[in-house]
């Protein structure tokens, strides 16, 4: 009897298990799978944000923070499974592609697979996209898709990227005598025209203007989020985070004009990586690098609470 009850004690408190999941032609996109002991409530699918930001959110770049798969097994807890990807040509997704050559339709078309794959891995009717940062430009192209129950928007954009970095530019002291060419530069890429990068400063020049993605940035600079999210006729949670310093508070005020019938979560503290924060710019990005920081509390409980459908 007494080891029928530890059996029973250990299965009980087993954490759930992550199976590795493929999506798309000949299998080439990858994602984690992450079920909840016992049956699921909800299915989601998180979109990572720009860049090399991998599936579980960390970045060559010296994020460490995990934050979507501290969000994907705080959900499991909550009942929801959840598939976190690897975008086009990165990472598990290597085969999929260059990802210098992405494209928005080629992430419409990788979300959908995503969706079919996620749904029959689930046995859910449809499932839940869930977009951090960037990855939410593409959590709500994908909003109103087949199969597809609504979208979540985690720290998502709301005005258009150029205004964005215009933004960004001018609030650095140290940079204003680069301005010029910088910003006729911006201004020839949102026309849809790339641009040299002769003239200007190579730091901007090697990242934000790298000739190798400059066809993708002339895509994404055509993105306004506040029409996308209009546009959105499936249920939408928008989240955002009041010490964010990448995506501010503004963007949240603007999505939630835009698509007024959308449920709304203000977390003060939460910063860009899904964490609580000082509002401090340096000491809020050193957090970028913490992998032991916990998730926002509250975070994983709202966003359960919103899939499984009480809202």
């Amino acid at each position: 009897m007494m080891l029928s009850l530890l059996l029973a004690a250990t299965l009980a408190a087993a954490p759930p298990a992550a199976t590795e999941l493929k999506a798309g032609p000949a299998d080439a996109l990858a994602g984690t799978l992450l079920k909840p002991v016992g049956k699921s409530r909800a299915a989601m699918i998180i979109i990572p944000g720009s860049g090399p930001t991998d599936r579980d959110g960390n970045s060559p770049a010296g994020i460490k923070a995990a934050p979507y798969r501290k969000l994907a097994e705080a959900l499991a807890e909550r009942g929801v499974a959840t598939v976190r990807i690897d975008k086009r040509g990165m990472f598990g997704s290597a085969a999929a592609g260059n990802p210098n050559e992405a494209t928005f339709s080629a992430y419409d078309a990788d979300t959908r697979a995503w969706v079919e794959s996620a749904r029959k891995a689930t046995g859910q009717r449809c499932v839940w996209v869930a977009g951090h940062s960037e990855g939410g430009l593409v959590a709500m192209r994908a909003a109103n898709a087949p199969d597809v129950c609504g979208a979540v928007l985690l720290t998502t954009p709301g005005e258009k990227l150029g205004d964005t970095i215009r933004k960004q530019l001018r609030a650095n002291p140290a940079l204003a005598p680069y301005l010029p060419p910088a910003e006729r530069a911006l201004g020839e890429l949102e026309a849809g025209r790339k641009v040299s990068i002769d003239g200007i400063l190579p730091a901007l020049g090697q990242s934000l203007f790298n000739p190798a993605v400059q066809g993708f940035m002339i895509e994404l600079l055509a993105q306004d989020p506040s029409k996308l999210a209009a546009a959105i006729k499936r249920p939408l949670l928008i989240v955002q985070g009041g010490h964010d310093v990448q995506v501010g508070l503004a963007n949240g005020d603007v999505l939630k004009k835009a698509a007024p019938r959308a449920s709304y979560a203000l977390f003060p503290a939460m910063n860009h990586v899904l964490s609580d924060a000082p509002a401090e710019r340096a000491a809020n990005l050193a957090t970028y690098a913490e992998a032991d920081r916990p998730l926002t509390a509250g975070l994983a409980d709202r966003v359960a609470a919103f899939v499984t459908g009480a809202k």
